[in-house]
């Protein structure tokens, strides 16, 4: 069975296409660019072939047509014929308080999905964008909806809710919904599964944390607390993110700087957090090597961004009455050691220790704590792709 996961952003849409019966990628690539000056696809074929083709792509649409096309082409296709995909399976940021699973695309479901643009203007649009493409290009095949909200949809209402008139909340839905959800539902998986534990009855924590970042708590294979809200910008210092920020500064420097909401959304989405700290970059690998020159905004920046995840690791102890797991994940988690390694020295009051040499490995599935440690850390690689594939297999039934 070959599935085809799609991830479209606002100028780009990323593939994987799965064989599900050997479990591998058999094509990978994206569209970047959409819309723009100097568009072009790049595929990575199943031997590790790379090619990199450009062209005017002005719409997901023919960002989309483009991929099938490659997808089959006889000198870099991994497919003889479009009816070789059996279900696509597509990643949608926002489902609301109306969906708490994976679930098969239908007109009802696309007309919910529509209905939460408002609260997702900049991730549903694009989306849809593809489902509709899907449906126009292939309507034979079935399509699947994977919310990054949905996972978070077990969290108790003293979690979720905002201390704000609940007449407000029932008019539009304001609450936390989390992201990232496929991502922290794969790696506590994956990471009970690793250390031969019982998903269903282990308490863990694990830490997405990268240009994008968000802790969730996790208890009995539900989530019960996570940092993201109602919308992404909440939680954890970012890349470009504030993360938390009190609501007094928002309104301080809206009249200050006589901006307006359109303004302080993109000041506080795209130019705070480790790139508006360290006026450098959002990238880490920029921030070690400044440090690294006696940089002391990138210092300040770096030490700002693992606080508040030594932070609310400890806070999300509180919550769950101690945890079994530590996980790490995302481009930082994965392959950032030294930050690790200083998160974890920041919770030996919870009994937890790192094996220093252990943790030097990046990238890979590990168990970095020690034997002594009360609490197991681990590294999982996430892969939300394959979860997307695997849900879509699932509700489409096909094996």
């Amino acid at each position: 069975m070959k599935i085809l996961v799609l991830n479209c952003g606002s100028s780009s849409v990323k593939y994987k296409l799965f064989d599900m019966n050997v479990r591998k990628v058999v094509g990978s690539g994206g569209v970047e660019k959409i819309g723009m000056k100097g568009s072009f696809l790049k595929h990575t074929r199943e031997d590790g072939e790379k090619v990199i083709l450009e062209g005017e792509v002005l719409e997901h649409q023919v960002a989309i047509e483009y991929i099938l096309g490659v997808l089959t082409s006889k000198k870099h296709g991994c497919l003889n014929d479009l009816d070789e995909i059996s279900a696509v399976g597509h990643r949608v940021v926002h489902g609301g308080e109306q969906f708490n699973s994976s679930v098969i695309i239908t007109e009802e479901v696309i007309r919910k999905v529509e209905s939460c643009i408002e609260i997702a203007p900049l991730h549903n649009p694009p989306n849809l964008a593809g489902i509709y493409a899907i449906s126009e290009m292939l309507p034979l095949i079935p399509q699947v909806a994977v919310f990054d909200t949905a996972f978070h949809q077990t969290m108790p209402e003293y979690a979720y809710m905002y201390g704000i008139p609940y007449s407000l909340y029932k008019k539009y839905a304001i609450r936390r919904y989390g992201f990232h959800g496929t991502s922290h539902r794969y790696v506590s998986q994956r990471a009970c599964e690793f250390l031969g534990l019982d998903y269903q009855k282990t308490k863990i924590v694990t830490a997405h944390i990268g240009n994008g970042a968000s802790i969730t708590a996790i208890e009995n294979g539900k989530s019960v607390d996570t940092t993201m809200g109602f919308t992404p910008v909440e939680g954890l210092m970012m890349g470009t993110r504030s993360g938390d920020i009190d609501l007094g500064v928002v309104t301080y420097l809206m009249e200050k700087e006589m901006i307006g909401t359109s303004a302080a959304t993109t000041l506080f989405n795209k130019h705070s957090g480790v790139l508006g700290v360290s006026g450098l970059s959002s990238d880490m690998r920029d921030i070690e090597k400044a440090i690294s020159e006696g940089n002391q905004r990138a210092k300040l920046a770096l030490d700002m961004y693992e606080y508040r995840i030594k932070k609310y690791i400890g806070a999300y102890a509180a919550a769950l009455n101690g945890f079994d797991v530590l996980v790490f994940t995302g481009g930082v988690g994965e392959n950032q050691t030294a930050t690790r390694e200083k998160i974890c020295k920041g919770l030996t009051f919870m009994g937890i220790e790192v094996d220093s040499e252990v943790n030097k490995i990046r990238g890979e599935e590990i168990l970095i704590s020690t034997k002594n440690s009360k609490v197991k850390v681990v590294v999982i690689p996430t892969d939300e792709e394959y979860m997307i594939a695997a849900d879509t297999m699932e509700l489409t039934g096909k094996r």
